[in-house]
């Protein structure tokens, strides 16, 4: 073959490759999921609809709830859609997507929750009964060159995963291109923007060449001999030490941690789905913490 023909047979298949990855497949569902090969398969609103929404958070409208009217399903499928195409909900089939937002709701019910032990349907109906903490110990300011406190603006915990102190806000707002340093307040206005900041902390490491809660829920992490050593392992546990490190973990079976779990088995049968697949490496008792205190976007 001359040099010309060669030339001529490498520009061919730099084209076709190039061809290839234009032609891969991607899908739109409307408002709620589009432009992404992920949407081409079943999303969430094929599997959790309204009703189970409301099951799940049946009594969070309740007279005596702290945050009636602010959160409904609408707000949270507007909020998946921005993450469902890098695999939120949609990673896995169909099992696994309903498992990942059992397991994300149960993160958000279990520190949203005003249930208690006697409390009318249970003390594990009464997820996003909050949208805001109540009686704050502190004032969550602490000195932060790149994310300084606003005079006038508090930071207590916001969210459907609350958020604390002035530099998760700062964060959190510059990841989301929302200007919460300033506004802390939009968290607790705004159920959408709420739940959005929620699932941005699932999805998101909290370090370089650390895993996201999503990753170690879907199978997308393999531990370390060091991870393996300390008891760090793909499942629900590994989920808990992400977002809570040693405030939930290495502590033994704590309630803190028991009551997550508890939400997340509840929700996976409310679903339709059964506790009986809750999966490996459920708790995170006898796990050494990734990141030790204080260095979390929620608490």
């Amino acid at each position: 073959m001359g040099r010309w023909a060669a030339a001529v047979v490498g520009l061919l298949v730099v084209w076709s490759v190039g061809e290839a990855k234009k032609k891969e497949k991607v899908c739109d569902k409307g408002w709620e999921c589009s432009g992404s090969k992920y949407c081409c398969n079943e999303t969430i609103t094929d599997y959790f609809q309204v009703y189970q929404f409301e099951n799940l958070f049946s009594k969070r409208n309740a007279p005596v709830a702290h945050a009636v009217g602010f959160w409904d399903y609408h707000s949270f499928i507007t909020a998946a859609a921005v993450y469902e195409p890098l695999g939120f909900g949609t990673t896995g089939g169909k099992q696994m997507g309903m498992k990942e937002v059992a397991a994300f709701l149960g993160h958000v019910g279990s520190k949203t929750s005003c249930g208690y032990g006697l409390a009318s349907g249970g003390p594990l109906a009464w997820g996003l009964c909050y949208n805001h903490e109540l009686s704050p110990s502190q004032s969550y300011c602490a000195d932060d060159y790149k994310y300084p406190c606003t005079p006038g603006a508090e930071y207590y915990g916001r969210g459907a995963l609350p958020v604390y102190w002035n530099y998760n806000y700062g964060l959190v707002g510059e990841s989301l291109k929302i200007d919460l340093l300033n506004h802390p307040e939009y968290l607790e206005q705004n159920a959408t923007l709420a739940f959005q900041a929620a699932i941005w902390r699932w999805m998101t490491p909290m370090k370089k060449k650390q895993p996201s809660a999503h990753d170690v829920f879907v199978g997308n992490w393999k531990p370390s001999k060091n991870d393996t050593l300390e008891k760090r392992l793909p499942g629900f546990g590994m989920t808990m030490n992400i977002l809570y490190a040693d405030l939930v973990c290495g502590q033994g079976y704590i309630d803190s941690m028991n009551n997550i779990i508890s939400h997340y088995q509840y929700y996976l049968d409310l679903m339709g789905v059964g506790r009986e697949v809750s999966g490996d490496n459920l708790d995170c008792a006898e796990q050494k913490a990734l990141n030790p205190s204080g260095t979390s976007a929620s608490s």
